[in-house]
C-alpha cells in the first residue's frame, strides 16, 4: 500500500487509491481542499509503511456482516457466510484494536475466530477503506435492498427471493407488493407471512431514519475528541433527543461557542466519517456522515450558549410551555436569549436582553428550576415544579448490584469468577448468575440437575470471599408457551433471584400473554419478569401485553419488573416505567450481560429510568444486599 507523506501546514490522512495520491490539505487551518496526483508524481513523497486508516472494529465488523448478506443474495456457500458472520462477531468483541494490530505486524489468522479470507478481508479495509468485492457485489445489488433486512420476518433468503423473484429494491417496493399480494403468491411465504412483513415495514423505516442512542453516543464521543483538538472552540455540547436520552436519535444538533465560527466550521469539515457537506452558512453547517445520518453544527456566542442549548435541546413540547410561561412575564425567549419586551416609544416595541449565558440563568429569569434534560418532555416536569417537588433523578452511582447475567454455563462468554470479578472493578457490591433454563435450546439452556450444580459452585465461591461480595443463585427461566415455568417449582425454591421472561410464543393473543406474565408473577418462586414487553429497538414491536394487568398482579404480589439496560431493549419504556412507579412497583435496572463489558450498558438503563422520573428509593437494587433479600423475603 503506498501513501504520500505531503503536508500543508499539518499532516493529515492520505489514502492512494487506483494510482492516485488523494492528500488532504489543511490551509493555515481554515479551509480544506483536496490535492490529486498520479503516484508517479508524488514520487519524492512516497513511503511504504504498513499504516492503517482510522477504521474501528464496529466498523469492521459492520461491513463484514454486509459483505455476508449481500453474498447470501447470490447463493454463495454457506460455510463462507458463517465464517464472516462468525468474524464480524468476533472482531466486534475483540478489545483490542483490529487496525492497530495490523500495524504491530500481528498475524490476525492467529485469533480466535479470524480466518485467512476475514483477516484478508480486515487488511484491505483497514488499507483502503472499503472492499473491491463489496463494490463488485454493489454493481450486481442495489445497496438498498440491505434495508430489506431490517424488516421482521425478512431475512436474507426472503430478502433474495422478493428481489429475485419480483425484482423488490427497496422497502416501498416491499410495500407494495405485499399490498398486491405478490408475496404470499413466493414459495415459503404465505399470506400470515406476508402481512407480518407488511407490519414490520414500520420497523424498517424507522431503522432507516432514527439510529440507538447508544449508536448516537459512540458518533458524540469521536466528535469530542475530534473537536477538542480545535483552539478556536470554547463551550461545546449537543442537544436534541441525543441529550435528553431519547431510545433512538433522528439526528445531532452540536453547539459552540466561539468568536471564529469559519475556523470551527473548518475543523468540523475535517472529521474523517463526514461523507458530503448539505449546508454552510455563517454560523450553521450540516453534514451528512456514514449511512446518512445528519449532524447540525452551530456556532454562538459566549452569551446565547445557554439560551441555544435550552432552546436545541427541546423537546418542542417543553419549549410550548417555557415561550408561554415567558409572555405570561411580558418576557420573549429564543435561541438567542431571554428579553424583556417595552412598551415602545412609537417606532415600535423595544427587546432588552436580560438572560442567556447558562441553562440554569434562562429558567431562573423565568422562575423555574433548570430541568435535567431527561425530564424535558412536557409530562410532569412543569407540575412538579409548580410543586417544589422536582424528584432527584437516580445515577449511575447509585446502583449496588447487577442481577441478570449470563455465563459460559448457557450463552455468556464469561465465567461465574470471571463476571464476579468484573462487577467489582465496576464497584458493585452484588450480582445474580441467572443463565437461561432448558426451553432456550439456542443458549444451551439448563436444566434442573445442571442448576442445582452451578448453585452448589456459587456457594463455594460466595463461601471464600472476603470482601462481602455476594453472588445471588438465580436463573432466567422461561415463561412455557402453556403458562407453566421451564423450571421445577422444587427446584426454583431454593434459589435466592428467579427471573421469568418470555422468549416464545410472543404472538399469541394478547390475553394468552398476559396470562403466562400475570400466572408468573403469582408464582412464589418467581422474584422478577424481565424485559416485560419483548421489544427490540429498530427490530420488533413489543408482543401485545395488558400491562397494567401485569402492574397490578406484581403490585399484589410484591414482585419486581425490570429495565433491561441492553441499548436495543431499554424494556421497559419511559412511559411503562413512570406507570410501574404510580404503581408501587420496584423497578430493577440490569444489563442482561453476556460478557464483562456488557456491565458498562447500566448506564443506558439510568438514562432510560431518568426519563421516566425515576429516583434512587424507585429502583431495588440501589439497595443494600441485606436490604433487597429483606424486600425480596429472603432474609
Amino acid at each position: 500500500m503506498v501513501f504520500c507523506a505531503a503536508i500543508v501546514d499539518r499532516e493529515e490522512k492520505y489514502v492512494s487509491r487506483d494510482g492516485f495520491c488523494k492528500c488532504r490539505i489543511v490551509y493555515d487551518g481554515r479551509g480544506d481542499g483536496y490535492l490529486n496526483r498520479t503516484v508517479t508524481e508524488c514520487t519524492a513523497n512516497l513511503r511504504t509503511d504498513k499504516t492503517t486508516l482510522a477504521m474501528d472494529n464496529e466498523k469492521i465488523a459492520k461491513v463484514l456482516g454486509q459483505l455476508a448478506d449481500l453474498l447470501e443474495f447470490t447463493g454463495a456457500n454457506a460455510f463462507r457466510l458463517r465464517a464472516y458472520r462468525n468474524g464480524a462477531r468476533k472482531i466486534k468483541e475483540l478489545p483490542e484494536s483490529i487496525s492497530g494490530l495490523i500495524d504491530q505486524g500481528t498475524d490476525l489468522v492467529k485469533l480466535e475466530g479470524i480466518g485467512k479470507s476475514v483477516a484478508e478481508k480486515c487488511i484491505e479495509l483497514c488499507q483502503t477503506g472499503r472492499l473491491k468485492q463489496m463494490d463488485e457485489l454493489l454493481e450486481e445489488i442495489p445497496a438498498t435492498v440491505l434495508d430489506l433486512l431490517n424488516v421482521p420476518k425478512m431475512g436474507p433468503k426472503k430478502a433474495a427471493a422478493v428481489f429475485h423473484e419480483l425484482g423488490v429494491e427497496n422497502l416501498a417496493q416491499l410495500k407494495a407488493a405485499c399490498e398486491a399480494g405478490a408475496v404470499s403468491k413466493l414459495s415459503g411465504f404465505g399470506k400470515k407471512t406476508e402481512q407480518a412483513i407488511l407490519e414490520g415495514i414500520a420497523i424498517a423505516v424507522a431503522a432507516n431514519e432514527r439510529i440507538l442512542w447508544s449508536a448516537a453516543d459512540k458518533i458524540v464521543t469521536k466528535l469530542r475528541q475530534h473537536m477538542a483538538t480545535c483552539k478556536a472552540v470554547g463551550q461545546l455540547e449537543f442537544a436534541g433527543s441525543y441529550r435528553r436520552g431519547k431510545e433512538t436519535v433522528g439526528d445531532l444538533d452540536m453547539l459552540a461557542t466561539s468568536t471564529d465560527a469559519p475556523g470551527v466550521m473548518d475543523h468540523f469539515a475535517s472529521f474523517e466519517d463526514i461523507t458530503s457537506t448539505i449546508v454552510r452558512g455563517d454560523t450553521k453547517m450540516s453534514v451528512r456522515l456514514e449511512d446518512e445520518f445528519q449532524v447540525d453544527l452551530r456556532v454562538v456566542p459566549d452569551d446565547s450558549f445557554g439560551a441555544a442549548l435550552q432552546y436545541f435541546t427541546g423537546s418542542k413540547e417543553h419549549n410550548v410551555q417555557v415561550r408561554g410561561k415567558a409572555k405570561q412575564m411580558g418576557l420573549k425567549i429564543n435561541e438567542w436569549g431571554v428579553y424583556e419586551v417595552g412598551s415602545g416609544d412609537g417606532d415600535g416595541d423595544g427587546e432588552t436582553w436580560v438572560a442567556g449565558k447558562t441553562e440554569a440563568e434562562v429558567y431562573r429569569r423565568l422562575g423555574l428550576p433548570c430541568f435535567e434534560p431527561e425530564l424535558r418532555e412536557s409530562r410532569q416536569e412543569f407540575d412538579w415544579a409548580a410543586a417544589d417537588a422536582l424528584p432527584e433523578l437516580i445515577t449511575l452511582d447509585d446502583i449496588q448490584g447487577d442481577l441478570h447475567m449470563h455465563t459460559t454455563a448457557s450463552d455468556g462468554r464469561a465465567s461465574i469468577e470471571q463476571m464476579a470479578s468484573a462487577a467489582r472493578e465496576r464497584g458493585l457490591k452484588y450480582i445474580a448468575i441467572t443463565d437461561h433454563s432448558k426451553r432456550v435450546t439456542m443458549a444451551n439452556g439448563l436444566d434442573g440437575e445442571r442448576l442445582l450444580n452451578q448453585w452448589k459452585e456459587i456457594d463455594a465461591i460466595n463461601a471464600t470471599a472476603d470482601d462481602g461480595f455476594v453472588i445471588l443463585k438465580g436463573v432466567e427461566c422461561d415463561i412455557l408457551e402453556n403458562g407453566d415455568m421451564d423450571i421445577e417449582d422444587d427446584v426454583l425454591q431454593h434459589a435466592d433471584w428467579v427471573i421469568a421472561s418470555v422468549h416464545y410464543g410472543q404472538n399469541q393473543p394478547r390475553q394468552q400473554i398476559t396470562d403466562r406474565i400475570v400466572g408468573a408473577i403469582a408464582n412464589p418462586n418467581i422474584t422478577m419478569v424481565a424485559h416485560p414487553t419483548g421489544r427490540l429497538l429498530n427490530k420488533r414491536e413489543a408482543y401485545d401485553v395488558d400491562l397494567d394487568a401485569v402492574f397490578q398482579a406484581a403490585n399484589a404480589h410484591g414482585k419486581l419488573l425490570e429495565l433491561n439496560a441492553n441499548p436495543i431493549r431499554l424494556d421497559l419504556k419511559d412511559v411503562y416505567l413512570a406507570a410501574a412507579q404510580r404503581h408501587g412497583i420496584p423497578i430493577v435496572i440490569n444489563t442482561d450481560a453476556h460478557k464483562p463489558a456488557g456491565f458498562d450498558d447500566m448506564r443506558f438503563g439510568i438514562k432510560q429510568a431518568r426519563r421516566a422520573g425515576l429516583t434512587r428509593a424507585d429502583v431495588a437494587n440501589t439497595k443494600t444486599i441485606q436490604q433487597l433479600l429483606k424486600l425480596i423475603g429472603k432474609d
